[in-house]
């Protein structure tokens, strides 16, 4: 059997909170939680590390090109999964946005954040794991961990910091101010800004035309790029940022902002 016969016959995780699709080269992965903005749920970080596991053992995908269903990239990492008393180790959950955009980042397919709508927090970061950035004019970053009363972990400060620099990282993290499309491409963290109804179509262009150049200096070059952005800033630290969570979520002033800033949402 050949390799790639091999490698199209591995079954896929089971999906719930993400959707898979393939169409030669070129793969993608839609966060499917809709009705919910695409909130990072652990149930979708944990399938998120299990698809990125299996796309290793894919040899037949070159390009991931990584999307939003719905009015949303993604509203960040779910609230109420992350607030909620937990009966293990509090510290593994707080650890699975590292640990998913850790995997997205180092699986061997060039990744492509094809972002719409809004993109908040866990959900920037998310896109920042990928390689390239596509995002519509109508998309808007926002980064409200501090008026959350909570750190941003995920290994967003390192990758952050490594692209914007200290001083504009710095900026976002601590104003949690929105920034939109056209401001992420001039601080180089988006690659291209393209109308809402060409998203998918310079998306997809994109990746089919990366995915016909040879895979051997494809992989190489994103293996070389991303060994040169560790030394930058690399993300190893960011093991703690699981301690940071849990101790934020313990602090009785980042509770209390925490759920100041929450009710003044709901109004």
């Amino acid at each position: 059997m050949s390799e790639s016969a091999s490698s199209t016959s591995l079954s896929i995780p089971t999906l719930e909170c993400l959707r898979w699709s393939q169409d030669g080269p070129v793969g993608r992965i839609t966060l499917a939680r809709p009705e919910k903005l695409n909130a990072l749920s652990a149930r979708l970080l944990g399938e998120m590390i299990e698809l990125c596991a299996w796309l290793h053992r894919r040899s037949d995908v070159r390009v991931v090109v990584v999307a939003g269903e719905g009015r949303a990239f993604s509203a960040g990492f779910d609230l109420g999964d992350f607030s909620a008393p937990t009966t293990g180790d509090p510290r593994d959950g707080a650890d699975l946005g590292r640990l998913a955009t850790d995997a997205l980042t180092d699986v061997p397919q060039l990744t492509i954040a094809a972002v719409h709508g809004r993109c908040i927090g866990g959900g920037t970061v998310l896109v920042g794991a990928c390689d390239l950035r596509i995002a519509s004019e109508d998309a808007l970053f926002s980064i409200p961990e501090v008026d959350l009363g909570i750190p941003l972990a995920w290994g967003g400060i390192p990758r952050l910091v490594r692209e914007l620099g200290p001083a504009i990282t710095k900026e976002l993290v601590l104003t949690c101010r929105p920034f939109s499309a056209e401001e992420a491409h001039s601080l180089r963290w988006i690659n291209t800004v393209v109308p809402r109804d060409d998203l998918d179509r310079h998306v997809t262009e994109l990746a089919t035309s990366l995915a016909a150049k040879p895979l051997y200096a494809l992989r190489a070059t994103k293996a070389h790029v991303n060994a040169v952005t560790e030394e930058i800033a690399g993300t190893g630290r960011s093991v703690q940022d699981a301690d940071s969570l849990v101790y934020a979520m313990r602090d009785p002033e980042s509770r209390r902002v925490s759920a100041e800033y929450l009710a003044a949402r709901k109004k």
